[in-house]
């Protein structure tokens, strides 16, 4: 939503990853097998196409980007993440997508990895109550889903993420905190765009 307000194209780093990670459990590639993971983010044809509905994540021919939204890529996408070839492989295409500028890319290592150097950062975030509802609501209730396991397996990938030797999740030193969870989307949108129009001055 802020991208679209600004002109701005979007990325969302953290598709990518998942994207890879479908491709590993379509495949068969293990999970712990860093040079093959590697070796399979090198290969995807990892993209995203812009539509009127918002944008789309492709990988090859085919459009991914409902099918990397469940639970299972979802964990499995921070196991694929921990490998140092496949976030060297994607953190060079995002850096390629955004080096020229008019971009809002997201991400858990943007601001500290990515893009150290990037005119605004903002950390996002919630309590992990809200955090686990705003998902279930999103993938929506099943009998495999429940809110239980989603908040269970949140906090499991959290864990993961701030505790992995390459780009843990931390906010970066210079970025400037929201906390999300009495906000609603538009309210957050504004806040941003408030913040873009001050770095502009």
């Amino acid at each position: 939503m802020v991208a679209a307000q600004l002109g701005y194209c979007f990325v969302e780093s953290g598709a990518m990853y998942r994207a890879v990670a479908l491709a590993a459990l379509e495949r068969g590639t293990d999970l712990h097998d860093g040079a093959a993971l590697g070796r399979l983010a090198a290969e995807a044809g990892i993209r995203f196409v812009s539509k009127p509905s918002g944008s789309r994540l492709f990988l090859e021919e085919r459009d991914v980007t409902e099918a990397v939204r469940t639970p299972e890529v979802t964990d499995a996408s921070s196991m694929v993440s921990v490998h140092a070839a496949v976030r060297q492989e994607l953190v060079a295409r995002q850096r390629a997508l955004g080096q020229d500028g008019g971009v809002v890319m997201e991400g858990r290592d943007i601001g500290t990895k990515v893009f150290p150097d990037a005119d605004l950062k903002i950390f996002l975030d919630a309590s992990p109550e809200v955090r686990s509802e705003r998902r279930f609501r999103d993938i929506g209730d099943s009998e495999e889903v429940t809110h239980a396991r989603v908040r269970q397996e949140m906090a499991a990938r959290d864990r993961r993420d701030r505790e992995r030797e390459l780009s843990p999740l931390v906010p970066a030193a210079d970025s400037i905190y929201i906390d999300t969870s009495r906000m609603g989307s538009s309210e957050v949108v504004a806040r941003i765009l408030e913040l873009v129009r001050e770095k502009n001055k």
